[in-house]
């Protein structure tokens, strides 16, 4: 074992993963300008003229591509809570007796606790993916996997595609609209979802590719989010899932009255933080609090007179109203949290579907995270370092998402992290986190209820918040009130079993996920 730059203690071989390299900072492995890992080059193809990618359904696409035990299969979860591709087509290939697959889906949310089965019986032996919730991640702290699951960024995710850390020998796509060679988008059709920005990298890099449509339209669809020299074959069938299901839990807009207050609160940091001024580039993150940050950013900005670059990431339809309004001069989207963003994507001009390689991609000549001012992210734990937890509960569960946290915080000038102080009996600051996602290094401050905590290193920052009057406190001094409040929870009983790693965005390990004592 070997600490790492959090002194966290992170295995060198860890069987089922290979060689481990421990987290060494923020920007410490970038600073060279170059990496030294290997770059694998996307399949070559041949295919010849007029000859059908067509299939009858599912099944004889997939058997098409040659399925094999061992074998990379992934998704995108751009349907959210409403996909239903990723459960057929794992069921497919356990009815076919394939075994030992790795599931590389860009996340799992809850419309994917069916395939818990699978895990169960060896159908599914490790899981690649940016965040497991509900009774899967219960489940994987429990070591229900016979390989340790990896957490990576989205960006992260990209950079393993590119590295060959993760190989996919299947990439299943699902589209709301696509053609007989295999054309797909996102933004139009009965299933609308906006951005296909995560598929992207899977239709490039992966071995066999199939587009899955329940709408199939002629030749050519556009626009093409995939195009068609990247899509070996194309099935049409009854649904893909339901897109109203997109805006749930965290990506909807909270009406709770306590996400409200810390949210105006925020706003007025960013406000008063010195970096609200016109030319501003802006991004929210999932969760109640983050994502209504924009609706009192909208007013400021309105009140102020002050115009915008561009939003980033995942789009929400306040955004897309900044933007109508003129409030921003163009949003990239790599995700859309709300069906009805798709019609913008696709007939806004200055509204862009990114792909998640230049969205966040940290091993590229530089991505769009790094010309963000400004983001805001939520957490489910935090410490007194400004370390946050986006990933495991307060009884050593798989919850949650890493997605872009680590990554935006990474590449903004402000990263502003906001959460209440405690949630029921649970503290939420707390001295020392469960598990690190997001290192402190690259978080400024951290909004609660309570007041406001800024990072040490941005003492201008601090600054600029006192003499506009703010609740400005230290962090440690928060710690010890929600301690009185909450009192200490028992600690999490683990065993010395690790079931998963957390990938920082360069590939480095900044911590790892311990088995849950049952």
């Amino acid at each position: 074992m070997i600490k790492n730059a959090l002194n966290i203690e992170i295995p060198e071989y860890l069987e089922g993963l290979g060689k481990l390299e421990p987290y060494q900072g923020v920007w410490n492995k970038l600073q060279k300008g170059w990496m030294d890992e290997q770059t694998v080059p996307p399949a070559i193809k041949a295919r010849l003229p007029h000859s059908s990618k067509m299939h009858n359904n599912l099944e004889e696409a997939i058997l098409k591509c040659n399925p094999r035990n061992g074998m990379t299969v992934s998704f995108h979860h751009h349907l959210r809570g409403g996909d239903c591709i990723l459960i057929q087509a794992i069921t497919i290939l356990a009815n076919m007796g394939i075994k030992d697959i790795t599931l590389a889906s860009s996340s799992l949310t809850s419309a994917h606790e069916s395939v818990l089965p699978y895990i169960e019986e060896g159908t599914i032996t490790q899981i690649y993916s940016s965040g497991i919730r509900g009774t899967i991640g219960e489940a994987c702290a429990k070591g229900v996997l016979q390989k340790p699951f990896v957490i990576h960024s989205h960006g992260g995710r990209v950079r393993s595609v590119q590295t060959g850390k993760i190989q996919i020998d299947l990439a299943i796509i699902a589209a709301s609209a696509a053609d007989e060679e295999g054309n797909a988008t996102g933004t139009h059709g009965p299933s609308a979802f906006g951005s296909m920005g995560y598929a992207m990298i899977d239709a490039w890099y992966a071995k066999q590719v199939v587009i899955v449509t329940d709408n199939l339209v002629n030749y050519p669809c556009v626009p093409p989010s995939i195009r068609q020299n990247y899509v070996d074959y194309v099935v049409a069938t009854d649904t893909i899932g339901d897109a109203k299901k997109i805006a749930s839990g965290t990506t909807r807009i909270t009406k709770a009255p306590l996400d409200l207050r810390i949210a105006r609160i925020a706003s007025d940091t960013i406000i008063n933080s010195g970096y609200f001024k016109n030319g501003i580039s802006f991004q929210v993150g999932a969760g109640g609090a983050s994502l209504a940050v924009a609706r009192f950013i909208r007013e400021a900005m309105k009140k102020h007179n002050i115009k915008g670059s561009f939003l980033l990431g995942g789009v929400t339809s306040y955004g897309v109203d900044m933007l109508n309004e003129g409030l921003f001069h163009a949003i990239f989207d790599v995700q859309s949290f709300d069906a009805a963003v798709s019609s913008s994507l696709k007939e806004h001009p200055y509204h862009i579907e990114i792909p998640a390689g230049l969205y966040a991609n940290p091993f590229n000549c530089g991505c769009m995270i790094n010309k963000l001012d400004v983001v805001v992210l939520g957490a489910l734990e935090v410490d007194v370092n400004f370390n946050v937890n986006v990933i495991t509960g307060s009884e050593g569960e798989v919850r949650g998402a890493s997605g872009g946290h680590s990554d935006t915080a990474a590449g903004a000038k402000l990263t502003v992290v906001v959460c209440p102080s405690f949630r029921g009996r649970l503290p939420i600051i707390k001295k020392n986190v469960n598990n690190v996602v997001t290192p402190g290094e690259s978080v400024d401050v951290v909004v609660t209820e309570r007041g406001i905590c800024v990072n040490p290193k941005n003492k201008e920052l601090k600054a600029n918040l006192l003499e506009a009057g703010m609740h400005v406190r230290e962090i440690a001094d928060l710690e010890k009130e929600v301690d009185k409040i909450t009192g200490t929870p028992e600690k999490i009983e683990h065993t010395n079993k690790i079931v998963g790693v957390i990938e920082y965005r360069d590939g480095t390990i900044i911590d790892t996920i311990k088995q849950i004592k049952v």
